[in-house]
């Protein structure tokens, strides 16, 4: 499914952007509290405010944590409520670009705790329940930041086995996931799903279709706005991520995106996709850091790319398993679009997910 984007959609900032080892003789064990970090005390919604059902096999908690630039991020812990004394694999889980952990990766997240795996949902910094100003911002350097301070976070627990981390990346942050995955040589194991690599798609165009004309006018445009926004003493918002309605979307990628962001199946109120924008000058960074230019120095770690056979992404898991070393694996799910790997159970391949981890973080 190839969709036309424009040069001026992508860079404005309306890019979107995916058990058997329980015993008879365990016993359900409190949750224990969560460890100190450093995190100064944020307010954090307490009711069960998802985008999907809360199972009655695991416990959650809210949590903080700092990354190493001081930001206080938000998260979710899953443990499963049926476990023993042994400590276990964990698993940190953030994206899509511009969702919150209340959607897809909540879901993955408690999926995986379901089956036998500590598992941490964190709001990337600048969004969500997370901290930093301003809001409603991205970064190459700070969101890859993001992943190794969920992994700090989960080895520091007393019932993780901080030799057996793993991340998984959904969407715009299955790239990040990569990228943190090449530096910090703790994670053992990364899976990705509907991966976006967004500094190539926001110095590129979708499918590398935008001319150097393009991208000269585009970097222009933001750093003019970078004027405006200094003299005001705040950064001017980008259009609206999606539209309020249906009405007058001709675009197919668009109308999937709204059909999980804009609807009951997906919306949340925190989320920047569901309803907001971003910062008019939120691609800069990224049209200037390549994410994957270290893929290959993620082996020899494992790699799971798993993307749709009808996502307009498809491209980007497949160049990016041509890129990475060994061992690495690309799964294609028959009749799947981008957003289907956001949250359809009867079609992300979970008991995949679930050998993946469990046979590489033994």
């Amino acid at each position: 499914m190839k969709a036309s984007f424009s040069a001026k959609r992508v860079l404005g900032g309306a890019l979107l952007a995916c058990a058997g080892w329980m015993c008879s003789t365990q016993q359900a064990i409190s949750l224990p509290a969560p460890i100190a970090t450093g995190a100064d005390t944020m307010p954090l919604t307490q009711e069960w405010d998802k985008t999907f059902p809360q199972s009655n096999k695991i416990d959650h908690q809210k949590v903080t944590f700092k990354n190493r630039y001081g930001i206080t991020l938000a998260a979710d812990l899953y443990l499963p409520k049926y476990r023993d004394a042994q400590k276990l694999a964990a698993i940190a889980v953030s994206g899509p670009f511009g969702a919150v952990k209340e959607q897809s990766s909540g879901l993955y997240a408690q999926t995986m705790a379901e089956r036998g795996f500590v598992t941490l949902a964190f709001d990337p910094s600048y969004t969500g329940e997370s901290g930093g100003e301003p809001r409603n911002l991205a970064s190459p350097e700070i969101n890859t930041e993001d992943f190794s301070a969920a992994v700090d976070y989960l080895g520091l627990l007393p019932y993780v086995d901080r030799q057996r981390i793993g991340i998984i990346g959904v969407c715009g942050f299955g790239g990040m996931a990569l990228n943190a995955a090449a530096v910090d040589k703790r994670i053992k194991a990364v899976v990705t799903a509907s991966m976006y690599d967004m500094s190539r798609v926001m110095a590129k165009g979708y499918y590398d279709s935008m001319t150097l004309e393009q991208r000269t006018q585009a970097l222009e445009a933001m750093s003019q706005q970078r004027w405006i926004d200094a003299e005001k003493g705040a950064p001017q918002a980008g259009p609206r991520n999606l539209p309020e309605s249906r009405e007058g979307i001709d675009n197919p990628v668009v109308s999937m995106y709204f059909d999980y962001y804009r609807t009951p199946r997906g919306f949340h109120p925190r989320s920047v996709n569901s309803n907001g924008a971003w910062n008019a000058t939120n691609p800069l960074s990224f049209m200037n850091m390549p994410l994957l230019t270290n893929i290959s120095e993620i082996s020899p770690r494992p790699i799971l790319l798993i993307a749709g056979d009808k996502a307009h992404s498809l491209y980007f898991s497949q160049d990016a398993y041509k890129a990475a070393g060994k061992p690495k694996a690309l799964l294609i799910i028959r009749d799947a679009v981008h957003t289907d790997l956001y949250d359809r159970m009867d079609i992300i391949p979970f008991d995949k997910l679930e050998d993946f981890f469990t046979k590489n973080l033994k």
